[in-house]
């Protein structure tokens, strides 16, 4: 009979399957996300300079959630605000709609996670350009019908939405709300041009319904007070201070 230390060693286990296996489905908050985000290296920290020409202590990108695992887990993130915001009443939806191209994979995800869960939902997507073979067509998946939840990582001007809310409506069906993954609550403009209000803002106000984020930038400054970590803790003044600058005034968490 061999030794028992002749069997192989366990595999190594990175940062993010380490947090996944700290976290449950009934408890995943704005917190985990964040700290999901960070571990990831989605989420970082520094001097980076914004589309409007604002220099931003932060950066969010998305499309670094790129292996199966952090897929998986953002998934879980987003079906899981799904089904709190659909308990309380907060919103109601008949199907999943990701706008083309991060919106694709996004809802898909989401679409396995929520089957995952118990909840079998129908999901579309969109093709930038017309298909004239085959199905045809700017829409793949399901028939956009009832109303329909649109899921993407951010809002950066809404343009993405305005698409979006014009094909569902094209097609007679309704939309039912946003979901992304990080709210920043910046208003729009530029670094000295500042607009008086923010993309979600915007979007909330233009099409009449509902955002919601996983996590905030209030979120964010929230999590960072009170960090033992330096290296963590001292971006919060900066944070505080760009939120100061740029933060819209009737900014809210969903």
């Amino acid at each position: 009979m061999q030794s028992s230390n002749n069997n192989p060693a366990p595999p190594h286990q990175d940062p993010i399957t380490q947090q996944q296996q700290s976290t449950t489905a009934q408890n995943l908050k704005a917190k985990d996300f964040i700290e999901f985000a960070l571990a990831a290296g989605v989420l970082r920290f520094g001097e980076f300079k914004t589309k409007a020409g604002r220099l931003s202590p932060y950066f969010f990108n998305a499309g670094l959630f790129h292996d199966g695992q952090r897929l998986g887990e953002l998934a879980r993130f987003y079906a899981h605000k799904l089904q709190e915001a659909s308990r309380t009443g907060a919103i109601h939806y008949d199907m999943l709609f990701g706008p083309a191209y991060k919106g694709i994979t996004l809802a898909a995800c989401t679409a396995v996670a929520l089957a995952q869960a118990g909840q079998n939902m129908h999901f579309a997507y969109n093709r930038k350009e017309a298909k004239d073979h085959g199905e045809g067509g700017v829409i793949v998946g399901a028939a956009l019908s009832g109303r329909v939840l649109i899921i993407d990582d951010v809002i950066s001007a809404g343009t993405s939405v305005g698409e979006s809310v014009a094909l569902i409506k094209s097609q007679g069906a309704e939309v039912a709300g946003v979901l992304i993954a990080l709210d920043r609550q910046e208003r729009s403009g530029t670094a000295e041009d500042i607009g008086a209000y923010s993309a979600v803002e915007d979007v909330q106000q233009r099409y009449g319904v509902p955002v919601f984020a996983l996590a905030c930038l209030d979120d964010l400054i929230g999590y960072l007070e009170g960090r033992e970590d330096a290296e963590l803790s001292r971006w919060r003044a900066p944070l505080a201070a760009y939120r100061e600058r740029y933060g819209c005034t009737l900014a809210r968490k969903s």
